[in-house]
């Protein structure tokens, strides 16, 4: 890992361009004039053409800590890109005309580079950090050769109070694994939880107040069966972590604009045209609300079983709308018992393919394939759009039943939402014991 050290860093935006949404689900980036919408290769540079296993994500960043007011007018200024050239000039001659030996404006460290890739703005990093010092570390964006080409490359940065680090973020650019499985748990626990929007109109990713992502044009990275999307994803503190409603705003709009910043500097690594646009207004933070037995998640005509009411009192319902849509339940909100999860973004869809195709015992329908072990299932239908994976997950054993919500759960979720997307009707079943 290549380790720089940046104090009261600078940045501008690049320039924005609107982004097109292609109908894959991607997002791509519209292209800028006379340009072409990627580079000669289909894939990222260095990349091979059937990636297969990821690298893991990293989350040892500290949790999120309320910030101090917004930094002065100085300090803003200096971390702008646009001032440095004359802040330099300044200081040079203030240094010179007290006597002091002075630096080469060209030289000073005001000039260096932007954190993550020459990507984020200085907005993102006093959105993030305020006017705390910060230290980056930051890899090179090329694939890894241990990891057979998922991981591009990783870049952390940590704000300190004195010597006190007081909050750290981690930015990821991966190709998601479908082939092994190995992204099919970790990375969805973290990146689809039931606290995460989605982002908006052509921008395919999710952001809650502690973790982003978003995927990169297919145009620009290329894909292969059996692999996801390319992302680039964001986390601050402990996943989930969730304080007072104000301060998941904040958080949540910090991670964005950074998000969006980092997409924009690796498209633009990768040798490709175009941005994505920060969105205007993210939706209202998810909420837990009393469950209706007869709409579980907000499902009309999916039915919370007799024997679960008890343990399943309480749910919320987040990405409404995004390339995932996420419901969780339990008896309050830190007593979670089930996820269950629609996953109708085709590339996403991939990184299931090993569970619905080798983890447990078969699961039938009527369009489709899955697989069901102890206590999670996987269904992939195949709909009018592309495939759509239907995930049920208990997380917990209930009070009276033990692990039996998967088995069933999964027939009446997967029906009913498939009916629900347009995708019905649909009709599973279960191998006899």
């Amino acid at each position: 890992m290549n380790e720089e050290t940046h104090e009261e860093r600078n940045e501008r935006r690049h320039e924005e361009k609107p982004v097109t949404d292609t109908g894959d689900g991607t997002g791509a980036p519209a292209a800028a004039p006379g340009s072409p919408a990627a580079p000669e290769g289909s894939a990222a540079p260095g990349s091979p053409a059937a990636p297969e296993s990821p690298a893991a994500p990293d989350d040892d960043t500290a949790a999120p800590v309320p910030e101090g007011p917004r930094p002065s007018f100085v300090r803003r200024l200096v971390r702008s890109r646009t001032a440095r050239a004359v802040t330099a000039a300044a200081l040079a001659g203030a240094l010179v005309g007290a006597g002091a030996v002075a630096w080469r404006t060209d030289t000073l460290p005001l000039l260096g580079p932007a954190p993550c890739w020459d990507s984020l703005s200085s907005g993102s990093m006093d959105s993030l950090f305020g006017d705390r010092r910060t230290e980056v570390e930051e890899q090179s964006l090329r694939t890894d050769p241990m990891n057979e080409g998922l991981s591009y490359g990783q870049c952390r940065i940590t704000g300190y109070e004195g010597d006190r680090a007081r909050r750290q973020v981690t930015l990821n650019v991966r190709r998601l694994d479908g082939l092994r499985g190995s992204d099919s748990q970790s990375w969805p626990s973290e990146f689809l939880s039931p606290g995460m929007v989605w982002l908006g109109d052509g921008l395919p990713g999710m952001a809650s107040s502690t973790r982003a992502w978003i995927a990169l044009p297919q145009a620009c990275t290329g894909r292969q069966e059996f692999t996801g999307p390319t992302v680039v994803d964001i986390g601050m503190g402990r996943a989930g972590f969730e304080a007072s409603r104000e301060y998941t705003v904040r958080d949540r709009n910090a991670l964005t604009g950074a998000l969006v910043d980092a997409a924009n500097g690796v498209i633009k690594s990768f040798g490709c045209t175009g941005t994505y646009e920060e969105p205007r207004a993210l939706p209202a933070p998810v909420t837990w609300k009393d469950t209706e037995a007869t709409a579980f998640c907000g499902i009309k005509g999916f039915a919370v079983p007799q024997a679960y009411r008890k343990d399943l009192k309480q749910s919320r319902v987040g990405g409404e709308g995004g390339p995932a849509r996420v419901c969780e339940a339990g008896t309050s909100f830190d007593e979670v018992s089930v996820r269950l999860t629609t996953v109708v973004d085709p590339a996403l869809t991939e990184i299931y393919s090993w569970d619905a195709l080798r983890s447990g015992a078969p699961v039938k329908g009527t369009v489709g394939y899955g697989r069901i072990g102890g206590n999670r299932a996987v269904y992939n239908a195949v709909c009018q759009t592309g495939p759509v994976v239907f995930v049920v997950e208990q997380l917990r054993p209930t009070r009276e039943t033990g692990f039996t919500l998967t088995r069933d759960l999964l027939p009446d979720y997967a029906a009913a939402e498939a009916e629900r997307i347009g995708c019905g009707p649909l009709k599973l079943t279960f191998p006899q014991a």
